[in-house]
């Protein structure tokens, strides 16, 4: 699963998230006892969004962080763009009209350069399977001063909460994508995609590698979830 690579892992994941669109966000709201729902917003404060800003909801899944966007300024036009089909349509019937959606591949975006004052993810960047391409497209359309925000899972530093951690992902999590979501497989991926991908810092120096400046980051709920930001 977390170790396949290119095409292979771009359907396998595709496919995964067509699988449990419809129970995707109970469970992340019963993953993280309801705290997603503050990291979203968190996300949305720190991409400083001008007034009547453009903003990237990349990897959007159900549209929640545009959604979140929209509820925290009116005047914001907002794009979630997925290339899960299934979690867009999920998204479409919950969302605002305002809302605007468009199938699209992280790897190859279909908009023009410097066209967004912000671009936000949740949990897309350990999924995709070309991180410095990821980057450097989010990079790419955002304008001249604008600001990328991810949220994202990350391997905690080794500490006391390290067994309960561990319990949470590897035994808890998939017992509940087993009675909940129907596919304990989709979230045995969640801690295997988790260990291997960047540490917190990792993660900083690739987004500095990718031109973004002023890069940072705050760890959430024991270290496990990091947010990390950059200009362009």
């Amino acid at each position: 699963m977390a170790n396949l690579t290119g095409g292979e892992r771009a359907r396998y994941v595709q496919g995964m998230f067509a699988r449990i669109a419809r129970r995707y966000d109970l469970m992340n709201r019963l993953m993280t006892a309801g705290q997603d729902v503050s990291w979203r917003r968190e996300v949305i404060r720190r991409a400083a969004l001008p007034p009547r800003g453009r903003l990237l909801d990349l990897g959007a899944g159900t549209g929640d962080l545009a959604g979140e966007a929209l509820r925290q300024m009116s005047g914001v036009l907002a794009v979630a763009a997925d290339f899960t089909l299934a979690m867009m349509f999920v998204g479409k019937e919950r969302s605002s009209p305002r809302l605007e959606w468009v199938a699209a591949d992280a790897l190859v975006l279909p908009f023009p350069d410097e066209c967004f004052d912000a671009v936000v993810s949740g949990f897309l960047l350990r999924n995709v399977s070309d991180l410095p391409t990821a980057l450097q497209e989010q990079r790419r359309v955002l304008k001249p001063g604008g600001r990328m925000v991810a949220l994202d899972t990350t391997l905690p530093p080794q500490n006391l909460f390290t067994p309960l951690i561990d319990l949470h992902l590897h035994t808890i999590i998939p017992a509940m994508g087993r009675l909940i979501a129907g596919d304990a497989e989709a979230y045995r991926y969640l801690p295997a995609s988790t260990e291997k991908f960047l540490s917190a810092e990792g993660l900083a120096v690739r987004m500095q590698a990718a031109g973004f400046r002023e890069v940072g980051f705050r760890r959430r709920m024991f270290g496990t979830v990091a947010i990390h930001w950059g200009n362009k």
